[in-house]
Protein backbone atom coordinates (compact mmCIF):
# COMPACT_ATOMS: atom_id res chain seq x y z
CA UNK A 1 0.00 0.00 0.00
CA UNK A 2 1.19 3.60 -1.07
CA UNK A 3 1.43 6.07 1.66
CA UNK A 4 -0.98 7.82 0.06
CA UNK A 5 -3.24 5.10 0.16
CA UNK A 6 -2.75 4.55 3.81
CA UNK A 7 -5.89 5.17 6.04
CA UNK A 8 -3.49 5.71 9.27
CA UNK A 9 -1.72 8.43 7.56
CA UNK A 10 -2.82 12.20 8.38
CA UNK A 11 -2.89 12.54 4.50
CA UNK A 12 -2.22 15.52 2.92
CA UNK A 13 -0.50 18.73 4.77
CA UNK A 14 -0.18 22.03 4.40
CA UNK A 15 2.32 24.21 6.06
CA UNK A 16 1.51 27.45 7.99
CA UNK A 17 3.17 30.61 8.92
CA UNK A 18 3.23 32.78 11.60
CA UNK A 19 4.75 36.27 11.91
CA UNK A 20 5.48 37.45 15.39
CA UNK A 21 5.60 41.29 15.42
CA UNK A 22 7.08 41.98 18.46
CA UNK A 23 10.89 41.10 19.98
CA UNK A 24 11.88 38.04 21.14
CA UNK A 25 14.52 38.11 24.01
CA UNK A 26 17.26 35.85 23.13
CA UNK A 27 19.62 33.31 25.88
CA UNK A 28 22.48 35.18 24.39
CA UNK A 29 21.27 39.01 25.28
CA UNK A 30 20.81 39.30 21.59
CA UNK A 31 16.97 40.60 20.15
CA UNK A 32 15.29 39.44 17.32
CA UNK A 33 13.51 42.60 16.74
CA UNK A 34 10.55 40.16 14.90
CA UNK A 35 10.30 36.53 13.62
CA UNK A 36 8.29 34.16 11.49
CA UNK A 37 7.67 30.36 12.43
CA UNK A 38 6.68 27.36 10.02
CA UNK A 39 4.33 24.89 11.18
CA UNK A 40 2.08 21.69 11.16
CA UNK A 41 -1.16 20.57 12.68
CA UNK A 42 -2.79 17.28 12.28
CA UNK A 43 -6.16 16.58 14.28
CA UNK A 44 -8.62 18.76 15.55
CA UNK A 45 -8.25 21.15 18.15
CA UNK A 46 -11.34 20.28 21.17
CA UNK A 47 -13.74 22.61 22.39
CA UNK A 48 -12.14 22.54 25.71
CA UNK A 49 -8.37 23.17 24.33
CA UNK A 50 -7.17 20.16 26.16
CA UNK A 51 -5.66 17.74 23.56
CA UNK A 52 -2.98 19.79 22.20
CA UNK A 53 0.44 18.05 21.75
CA UNK A 54 3.36 19.79 20.80
CA UNK A 55 6.07 17.37 18.64
CA UNK A 56 9.65 19.38 18.92
CA UNK A 57 12.27 18.13 16.31
CA UNK A 58 16.18 17.35 16.62
CA UNK A 59 19.13 18.41 14.85
CA UNK A 60 17.97 17.69 11.05
CA UNK A 61 13.90 17.35 11.93
CA UNK A 62 11.98 20.21 10.70
CA UNK A 63 7.54 21.41 11.29
CA UNK A 64 6.91 18.34 8.48
CA UNK A 65 5.91 15.47 11.20
CA UNK A 66 3.64 13.59 9.39
CA UNK A 67 1.65 13.13 6.23
CA UNK A 68 2.78 14.34 2.80
CA UNK A 69 2.85 17.46 0.44
CA UNK A 70 0.37 17.09 -1.99
CA UNK A 71 2.78 18.15 -4.69
CA UNK A 72 5.49 16.09 -3.63
CA UNK A 73 3.87 12.66 -1.98
CA UNK A 74 7.55 10.93 -1.53
CA UNK A 75 8.12 13.61 1.36
CA UNK A 76 7.02 11.84 4.19
CA UNK A 77 7.08 13.45 7.64
CA UNK A 78 10.17 12.08 9.77
CA UNK A 79 8.17 10.88 12.58
CA UNK A 80 5.18 9.51 10.13
CA UNK A 81 5.27 6.08 11.67
CA UNK A 82 4.19 7.41 14.83
CA UNK A 83 1.86 9.94 14.43
CA UNK A 84 -1.72 9.60 12.51
CA UNK A 85 -5.15 8.16 13.16
CA UNK A 86 -4.83 4.99 15.32
CA UNK A 87 -1.00 5.55 15.30
CA UNK A 88 0.69 5.95 18.95
CA UNK A 89 0.30 9.87 19.25
CA UNK A 90 -3.42 8.90 17.39
CA UNK A 91 -5.14 12.04 15.49
CA UNK A 92 -8.05 10.75 16.06
CA UNK A 93 -7.55 12.15 19.77
CA UNK A 94 -4.95 14.76 19.92
CA UNK A 95 -4.37 18.04 17.88
CA UNK A 96 -0.85 17.42 16.72
CA UNK A 97 2.04 20.98 16.17
CA UNK A 98 4.72 20.55 14.99
CA UNK A 99 7.28 23.84 14.59
CA UNK A 100 10.49 24.44 12.17
CA UNK A 101 12.55 26.27 15.58
CA UNK A 102 14.13 29.72 15.46
CA UNK A 103 17.33 29.38 13.46
CA UNK A 104 15.85 26.50 11.35
CA UNK A 105 16.26 26.19 7.21
CA UNK A 106 12.71 25.12 6.38
CA UNK A 107 10.97 28.57 6.63
CA UNK A 108 11.09 29.95 10.30
CA UNK A 109 13.60 32.54 10.71
CA UNK A 110 16.88 32.25 10.25
CA UNK A 111 20.49 32.37 9.00
CA UNK A 112 18.58 31.95 5.22
CA UNK A 113 16.22 34.87 5.71
CA UNK A 114 16.51 38.38 4.94
CA UNK A 115 17.60 40.36 8.36
CA UNK A 116 15.76 43.18 8.06
CA UNK A 117 18.64 45.61 9.14
CA UNK A 118 20.92 44.97 5.79
CA UNK A 119 18.23 43.51 3.18
CA UNK A 120 20.80 40.35 3.09
CA UNK A 121 20.59 37.35 4.51
CA UNK A 122 21.46 36.99 8.00
CA UNK A 123 24.31 34.37 7.53
CA UNK A 124 27.19 34.33 10.14
CA UNK A 125 24.86 37.30 11.99
CA UNK A 126 22.13 35.43 12.86
CA UNK A 127 21.98 35.43 17.24
CA UNK A 128 23.35 31.94 18.92
CA UNK A 129 20.18 30.62 19.71
CA UNK A 130 19.47 27.97 22.77
CA UNK A 131 16.73 25.41 23.89
CA UNK A 132 15.41 27.96 25.94
CA UNK A 133 15.00 30.42 23.10
CA UNK A 134 13.26 27.80 20.72
CA UNK A 135 10.54 27.03 24.15
CA UNK A 136 10.40 30.77 24.81
CA UNK A 137 9.24 30.99 21.10
CA UNK A 138 7.32 27.88 20.62
CA UNK A 139 5.44 29.83 23.83
CA UNK A 140 4.34 32.30 21.36
CA UNK A 141 2.96 30.29 18.37
CA UNK A 142 0.65 28.24 21.56
CA UNK A 143 -0.20 31.60 22.48
CA UNK A 144 -1.61 32.25 18.62
CA UNK A 145 -3.06 28.69 18.66
CA UNK A 146 -5.20 29.97 21.38
CA UNK A 147 -3.60 26.93 23.51
CA UNK A 148 -2.83 27.63 27.26
CA UNK A 149 -1.90 24.18 28.28
CA UNK A 150 -0.05 21.07 26.49
CA UNK A 151 -1.71 18.32 27.22
CA UNK A 152 2.09 17.21 25.79
CA UNK A 153 5.40 17.50 24.52
CA UNK A 154 6.90 15.25 23.56
CA UNK A 155 10.35 14.66 21.30
CA UNK A 156 13.62 11.96 21.17
CA UNK A 157 17.26 13.43 21.18
CA UNK A 158 17.22 17.14 21.04
CA UNK A 159 13.35 16.80 21.01
CA UNK A 160 13.98 15.78 24.41
CA UNK A 161 15.55 18.21 25.75
CA UNK A 162 12.95 20.65 24.76
CA UNK A 163 10.34 19.18 25.94
CA UNK A 164 12.19 18.95 29.38
CA UNK A 165 12.88 22.62 29.04
CA UNK A 166 9.16 23.26 28.60
CA UNK A 167 8.15 21.87 32.29
CA UNK A 168 11.34 24.39 33.64
CA UNK A 169 10.47 27.40 31.81
CA UNK A 170 6.75 26.97 31.61
CA UNK A 171 5.60 24.46 34.16
CA UNK A 172 1.73 25.34 34.45
CA UNK A 173 1.30 24.97 30.36
CA UNK A 174 2.67 21.49 30.21
CA UNK A 175 0.53 18.23 31.97
CA UNK A 176 3.27 15.59 30.51
CA UNK A 177 6.70 15.37 28.87
CA UNK A 178 7.97 12.87 26.81
CA UNK A 179 11.54 13.05 26.99
CA UNK A 180 13.20 10.35 24.29
CA UNK A 181 16.75 9.52 23.81
CA UNK A 182 17.66 12.38 25.12
CA UNK A 183 19.64 13.79 28.29
CA UNK A 184 19.82 16.83 30.52
CA UNK A 185 23.13 17.63 29.32
CA UNK A 186 26.19 16.78 26.69
CA UNK A 187 29.39 14.83 27.64
CA UNK A 188 32.40 16.37 26.93
CA UNK A 189 32.81 13.22 24.55
CA UNK A 190 29.25 14.38 22.77
CA UNK A 191 30.71 17.83 22.84
CA UNK A 192 33.40 16.91 21.00
CA UNK A 193 32.13 15.06 17.98
CA UNK A 194 29.47 18.33 18.02
CA UNK A 195 33.06 20.34 17.30
CA UNK A 196 34.72 18.48 15.01
CA UNK A 197 31.53 18.79 12.88
CA UNK A 198 31.80 22.66 12.88
CA UNK A 199 35.08 22.53 12.02
CA UNK A 200 34.69 20.68 8.87
CA UNK A 201 32.15 23.26 7.81
CA UNK A 202 33.97 26.44 9.54
CA UNK A 203 37.17 25.07 7.43
CA UNK A 204 35.48 24.89 4.31
CA UNK A 205 36.91 27.37 1.45
CA UNK A 206 33.56 27.79 0.47
CA UNK A 207 32.15 29.05 4.15
CA UNK A 208 33.17 32.44 3.42
CA UNK A 209 32.71 33.12 7.37
CA UNK A 210 29.17 32.16 7.09
CA UNK A 211 28.56 34.71 4.19
CA UNK A 212 28.18 32.15 1.28
CA UNK A 213 24.95 33.15 -0.04
CA UNK A 214 26.28 36.51 -0.99
CA UNK A 215 29.16 34.51 -3.51
CA UNK A 216 26.75 31.70 -4.27
CA UNK A 217 28.87 28.98 -2.89
CA UNK A 218 27.86 26.50 -0.53
CA UNK A 219 30.10 24.52 2.15
CA UNK A 220 28.97 21.04 0.74
CA UNK A 221 32.07 19.52 1.69
CA UNK A 222 32.50 20.68 5.38
CA UNK A 223 28.52 19.67 5.47
CA UNK A 224 29.32 16.42 3.66
CA UNK A 225 32.01 15.17 6.30
CA UNK A 226 30.10 16.76 9.34
CA UNK A 227 26.99 14.37 8.49
CA UNK A 228 29.11 11.84 8.18
CA UNK A 229 30.75 12.38 11.76
CA UNK A 230 27.24 13.01 13.04
CA UNK A 231 25.72 9.84 11.29
CA UNK A 232 28.41 7.39 12.95
CA UNK A 233 27.27 8.43 16.51
CA UNK A 234 23.76 8.04 15.52
CA UNK A 235 23.93 4.19 14.69
CA UNK A 236 24.86 1.23 17.23
CA UNK A 237 28.17 -0.74 16.40
CA UNK A 238 26.12 -3.92 16.65
CA UNK A 239 23.89 -2.06 13.66
CA UNK A 240 26.50 -1.23 11.68
CA UNK A 241 28.46 -4.36 11.94
CA UNK A 242 24.79 -6.38 11.20
CA UNK A 243 24.02 -3.75 8.22
CA UNK A 244 27.76 -3.59 6.50
CA UNK A 245 30.32 -5.75 8.46
CA UNK A 246 33.43 -5.76 6.44
CA UNK A 247 32.14 -6.41 3.33
CA UNK A 248 33.80 -5.11 0.32
CA UNK A 249 31.39 -2.87 -2.32
CA UNK A 250 32.86 -4.52 -5.40
CA UNK A 251 34.15 -7.91 -3.94
CA UNK A 252 37.44 -7.06 -3.76
CA UNK A 253 40.04 -3.99 -2.40
CA UNK A 254 40.82 -1.05 -4.75
CA UNK A 255 44.11 -0.71 -3.02
CA UNK A 256 43.11 3.15 -3.18
CA UNK A 257 41.07 5.85 -1.25
CA UNK A 258 38.23 5.57 -3.14
CA UNK A 259 35.61 3.57 -1.59
CA UNK A 260 36.24 -0.04 -0.81
CA UNK A 261 34.16 -0.59 1.96
CA UNK A 262 29.69 -0.47 1.94
CA UNK A 263 30.33 1.34 4.81
CA UNK A 264 32.36 3.97 3.41
CA UNK A 265 29.79 3.82 0.60
CA UNK A 266 26.42 4.63 2.73
CA UNK A 267 28.69 7.19 4.65
CA UNK A 268 29.30 9.04 1.26
CA UNK A 269 25.79 8.98 0.53
CA UNK A 270 24.16 10.25 3.81
CA UNK A 271 26.96 13.07 3.53
CA UNK A 272 25.85 13.93 -0.25
CA UNK A 273 21.90 13.78 0.17
CA UNK A 274 22.43 16.07 3.16
CA UNK A 275 24.84 18.58 1.95
CA UNK A 276 22.03 19.36 -1.11
CA UNK A 277 19.20 20.48 1.68
CA UNK A 278 20.23 21.58 4.81
CA UNK A 279 21.51 24.79 5.73
CA UNK A 280 25.10 25.16 6.95
CA UNK A 281 24.84 28.03 9.50
CA UNK A 282 21.79 26.19 10.98
CA UNK A 283 23.72 23.21 11.59
CA UNK A 284 26.08 25.82 13.23
CA UNK A 285 23.34 27.18 14.99
CA UNK A 286 21.82 23.93 16.39
CA UNK A 287 24.97 22.02 17.68
CA UNK A 288 25.36 25.16 19.91
CA UNK A 289 22.29 24.60 21.12
CA UNK A 290 23.23 20.71 22.13
CA UNK A 291 26.15 22.04 23.78
CA UNK A 292 24.65 24.68 25.68
CA UNK A 293 21.89 22.99 27.28
CA UNK A 294 22.40 22.39 30.84
CA UNK A 295 19.44 23.34 33.27
CA UNK A 296 21.61 22.50 36.33
CA UNK A 297 24.23 25.00 35.12
CA UNK A 298 22.35 28.19 37.34
CA UNK A 299 21.82 25.50 40.09
CA UNK A 300 25.53 24.77 40.40
CA UNK A 301 25.40 21.80 39.11
CA UNK A 302 22.79 20.24 41.30
CA UNK A 303 20.00 18.68 38.73
CA UNK A 304 17.72 18.01 41.43
CA UNK A 305 17.49 21.88 42.41
CA UNK A 306 17.07 22.29 38.71
CA UNK A 307 14.03 20.29 38.38
CA UNK A 308 12.08 21.38 41.63
CA UNK A 309 9.98 23.47 39.37
CA UNK A 310 8.50 20.75 37.35
CA UNK A 311 5.21 20.29 38.09
CA UNK A 312 4.20 17.85 34.66
CA UNK A 313 3.97 14.03 34.64
CA UNK A 314 7.27 12.45 33.09
CA UNK A 315 7.98 9.41 30.20
CA UNK A 316 11.47 8.88 30.21
CA UNK A 317 12.60 6.18 27.76
CA UNK A 318 16.23 5.20 26.60
CA UNK A 319 17.38 2.55 24.13
CA UNK A 320 20.45 0.16 25.28
CA UNK A 321 22.34 0.57 22.74
CA UNK A 322 22.32 4.38 22.10
CA UNK A 323 25.53 5.72 22.69
CA UNK A 324 25.06 9.04 22.46
CA UNK A 325 22.71 9.79 24.41
CA UNK A 326 22.80 6.26 26.90
CA UNK A 327 20.58 5.04 29.60
CA UNK A 328 22.51 6.42 32.27
CA UNK A 329 21.83 9.83 31.42
CA UNK A 330 17.72 9.02 31.08
CA UNK A 331 18.26 7.61 34.62
CA UNK A 332 20.22 10.25 35.99
CA UNK A 333 17.08 12.72 34.87
CA UNK A 334 14.63 10.21 36.46
CA UNK A 335 16.74 10.16 39.68
CA UNK A 336 16.47 14.10 39.92
CA UNK A 337 13.05 13.77 38.94
CA UNK A 338 11.77 11.15 41.76
CA UNK A 339 14.19 13.20 43.98
CA UNK A 340 11.15 16.08 43.67
CA UNK A 341 8.46 13.53 43.64
CA UNK A 342 7.60 13.78 40.35
CA UNK A 343 5.52 11.27 38.71
CA UNK A 344 7.72 9.35 36.30
CA UNK A 345 7.39 6.38 33.89
CA UNK A 346 10.87 4.83 32.72
CA UNK A 347 11.64 2.51 30.08
CA UNK A 348 15.02 1.13 28.89
CA UNK A 349 14.08 -0.96 25.75
CA UNK A 350 15.96 -3.07 23.58
CA UNK A 351 16.93 -2.04 20.20
CA UNK A 352 19.92 -2.67 18.20
CA UNK A 353 19.28 0.77 15.93
CA UNK A 354 21.48 3.20 18.14
CA UNK A 355 20.32 7.14 18.93
CA UNK A 356 18.80 6.39 16.03
CA UNK A 357 15.73 4.20 17.69
CA UNK A 358 13.22 7.05 18.81
CA UNK A 359 12.55 7.47 14.71
CA UNK A 360 11.47 3.96 13.63
CA UNK A 361 8.86 1.42 14.20
CA UNK A 362 9.98 -0.65 16.96
CA UNK A 363 7.17 -2.48 18.88
CA UNK A 364 7.91 -2.09 22.08
CA UNK A 365 8.70 1.09 21.67
CA UNK A 366 5.61 1.90 19.83
CA UNK A 367 3.51 -0.14 22.50
CA UNK A 368 5.49 1.80 25.28
CA UNK A 369 4.25 5.17 23.91
CA UNK A 370 0.55 3.83 22.66
CA UNK A 371 0.12 2.88 26.33
CA UNK A 372 1.16 6.30 28.12
CA UNK A 373 -0.46 8.70 25.49
CA UNK A 374 -3.46 6.93 25.63
CA UNK A 375 -3.79 7.28 29.50
CA UNK A 376 -3.60 10.69 28.98
CA UNK A 377 -6.76 12.18 29.90
CA UNK A 378 -8.11 15.38 27.88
Amino acid sequence: MSETENSNSVGAVTPQRVQFKAPIQLKSGAVLPEFELVFETYGELNAARSNAVLVCHALAGSHHVAGWYAGDPDNIGWWDNLVGPGKPLDTNRFFVVGVNNLGGCYGSTGPVTLNPASGKPWGADFPVITVEDWVAAQARLADHLGIDVWAAVLGGSLGGMQALEWTLQYPERIRHALVIASTPKLTAQNIAFNEVARQAILTDPEFHAGHYYEHRAVPRRGLRLARMVGHITYLSDNQMDEKFGRRLRDGKRQFSYEVDFEVESYLRYQGDKFARYFDANTYLLITKALDYFDPALEYGGDLKAALARAQANFLVASFDTDWRFPPQRSRELVHALLCNRRNVTYAEIACTAGHDSFLLDDAHYHALMRAYLGNIKL
